[in-house]
């Protein structure tokens, strides 16, 4: 980690721009992937530097190409949607491992991945039961890929709900709901998932792990 190439899929928005702006800012050379080439280029241009952008979409993993529209997590068990739920199991775990597989080549002993899962695993909630086992997936696939690929370091970061993340804007109601349930009495911020993707991908005695970054709201009480 200390040069080569920062690729970030899903870099184009959201957390993973924040951790791309990081990178870029500490003068290496960045990819940020998306589903839309057009965006990728205008992300690019912002963040400045040494950033570059691919446009490949992780649910067609044999194509990486276009984009996937209206791809949802809510999937019941009432109403259980197969094609919803095949969309989102290859977006996540044939996409991530596909990604991985592709830059094999170009991985050094010392690169590290860093996967993203989310926080309905420990809580599901109805129509989270597609997302939630997939994000036990992401658990499975660090540790087989760290298993397999060692010594190269792989780890899973499990954010939970990011207060100023802009999937969250206006949505007011379902924040305070979420603030109320966390030990803390507040909510993730960008950067502080931000600081600790900088530590999982950094740390070189960070290996097989699984980081919640979630303020305490996965706590039992």
């Amino acid at each position: 980690m200390t040069d080569g190439a920062v690729v970030v899929v899903g870099g184009t928005a959201g957390l993973g721009k924040e951790v791309a702006r990081h990178y870029a800012q500490a003068d290496r050379e960045v990819v940020i992937t998306g589903r839309d080439p057009t965006r990728g280029s205008t992300v690019a241009a912002e963040l400045g530097g040494k950033t570059t952008e691919l446009a490949f979409d992780l649910s067609k993993p044999k194509e990486i190409a276009p984009a996937l529209e209206g791809v949802g997590d809510l999937n019941t068990m009432r109403s259980y949607d197969i094609d919803e739920a095949i969309a989102l199991v290859t977006l996540k775990l044939v996409g991530y491992t596909e990604v991985v597989h592709a830059l094999l080549d170009r991985l050094h002993d010392d690169s590290s991945i860093l996967i993203f899962g989310g926080l309905a695993k420990e809580r599901p909630y109805p129509g989270s039961m597609t997302v939630t086992t997939i994000n036990h997936g992401v658990d499975g696939l660090v540790r087989s890929l760290t298993a397999e690929l060692k010594p190269i370091r792989v780890n899973a970061l499990h954010p939970g709900i990011v207060e100023d993340s802009p999937f969250w804007v206006g949505k007011t109601e379902a924040l305070d709901a979420h603030r109320n349930r966390t030990t803390t009495g507040r909510l993730v911020q960008m950067q502080e998932v931000v600081d600790v993707a900088v530590l999982m991908l950094e740390n070189l005695s960070i290996a097989g792990a699984e980081f919640r970054v979630d303020a305490g709201w996965s706590m039992p009480y």
